[in-house]
């Protein structure tokens, strides 16, 4: 069984080991543009294999955080919902990965220059990345409350405030620059994984692991000791 450190550690991998191959790609592959095509496009063609294992390996990256993250929160709050959140984010990945997306904007060389016409893989590689994006975004939720939770102050703050801006990112209403901005969306991501995946290596406050205190029941009948009988 891996262990614990080394899982957590899948977190600081996933950003410069995606990055790292779409960069060689972005470099190599004849016809690709960066500005223009977006990195999903690098599955299709002779060579689209690095890319479909790039999208399995950071998967299986994630699912492997997401492992490590349970066993550093559990049994405190969150240790359920942020490890399989982060885990659909992985899910997300792979499935993106085992179905390429359509040809579009001239890529790989001979598609049509214009919007892809979408068969059943490209839709679900949408699906892919649809869902390892809210996964991960909900994942943070979590993560802020926990923290929250825990009487920590930076963290909930950058829990909700780096989803905040990768969304701000996608959104903004400049067509031309969309494919530099998700790009730059992912990187942020990656980012803000591995700086978690670092502050849970180095060790959690025992509040946060710690689980939730029920309620004492209080019993019928009996007065409290705060009101004592004269």
């Amino acid at each position: 069984m891996p262990s614990t450190t080394r899982l957590q550690a899948c977190g600081v991998a996933i950003g410069p080991v995606f990055l790292g191959m779409w960069l060689v790609q972005a470099l190599t592959r004849e016809g690709f543009d960066p500005a223009r095509h977006p990195l999903s496009l690098l599955s299709l063609g002779g060579q689209g294999w690095i890319q479909v294992a790039n999208f399995i390996v950071a998967g299986l990256l994630y699912l492997g955080f997401a492992a490590g993250v349970r066993r550093a929160l559990h049994p405190g709050p969150g240790s359920t919902w942020a490890p399989a959140l982060l885990g659909l984010s992985g899910a997300g990945m792979i499935t993106a990965g085992i179905f390429p997306t359509d040809p579009g904007a001239g890529f790989p060389p001979g598609a049509p220059a214009g919007m892809p016409e979408y068969t059943v893989s490209g839709v679900l590689h949408e699906a892919g990345f649809l869902l390892a994006s809210l996964s991960w975004t909900a994942a943070c939720l979590v993560l802020a409350r926990s923290f929250a939770a825990a009487g920590r102050r930076g963290w909930p703050a950058a829990c909700l405030a780096v989803p905040a801006g990768v969304f701000a990112l996608i959104g903004w209403p400049d067509p031309s620059s969309l494919t530099v901005r998700l790009l730059i969306a992912s990187a942020v991501q990656f980012a803000f994984v591995a700086a978690l995946a670092v502050r849970i290596m180095r060790g959690l406050p025992r509040d946060l692991r710690a689980p939730r205190r029920p309620l004492s029941p209080v019993r019928p009948g009996r007065p409290g000791r705060s009101a004592p009988r004269r």
